[in-house]
């Protein structure tokens, strides 16, 4: 009896949640590195096109370092999205799928939230036309970010950061069939804002 029991009852793994924070820390540099050579890869095969006149000559690029960082939020942003995809795809296993927006955007502000950042989020405002505003007063990502050049440089690490937690979102929310943007925005740490925009039923 005791071996039906422990198969229909599994010993779910846990890790301590701090293991997240650490891996962002090094998903950032490693994907940094990434999409540096990927840039360069692809800079080189445009102007080798163009010397040989397959393509135009490309117009005047933006300065490196913000395609760069551009390119790094992309790839956060995405691996997020996978996660949050993950993530609510175990949360909502066992219950009825949601009637309408308000629900799923419910269910991300105090399901999504206590499992990622064990709180949940301290304010919800909507205008009831696809527009969500999440508000998270002190944002357990954001309480560890300093910088020895000051809260100015603190404050662009952790828009970078915020990449992956709106990629999160942003999975989450096209799990559960509703397919927006969630741009972050952070003035003070380690206060944040996600706002969330669907499109009108």
């Amino acid at each position: 009896m005791s071996l039906l029991s422990a198969l229909a009852n599994p010993i779910v793994p846990q890790i301590d949640s701090i293991v997240l924070d650490y891996f962002l820390i090094e998903a950032v540099n490693t994907l940094r590195d990434s999409a540096s050579v990927a840039t360069r890869r692809q800079r080189e095969l445009e102007d080798e096109m163009a010397k040989v006149n397959l393509v135009q000559q490309p117009l005047a690029r933006d300065s490196q370092q913000d395609s760069a960082e551009d390119a790094l939020k992309t790839r956060l942003e995405g691996l997020g999205s996978r996660v949050g995809a993950s993530l609510v795809e175990r949360l909502v296993r066992d219950r009825p799928r949601f009637t309408d927006t308000l629900d799923s955007v419910k269910f991300i502000c105090k399901d999504i939230w206590m499992a990622v950042w064990e709180k949940q989020v301290d304010n919800l405002r909507t205008n009831h036309r696809g527009v969500y505003v999440l508000q998270d007063n002190a944002f357990k990502p954001l309480m560890r970010i300093s910088s020895p050049e000051g809260s100015a440089d603190a404050l662009a690490k952790a828009k970078l950061y915020l990449a992956f937690h709106a990629g999160l979102l942003r999975g989450a929310l096209a799990r559960l069939g509703l397919q927006g943007t969630v741009v972050p925005e952070v003035t003070t740490l380690p206060q944040c804002v996600f706002q969330i925009k669907l499109p009108k039923a």
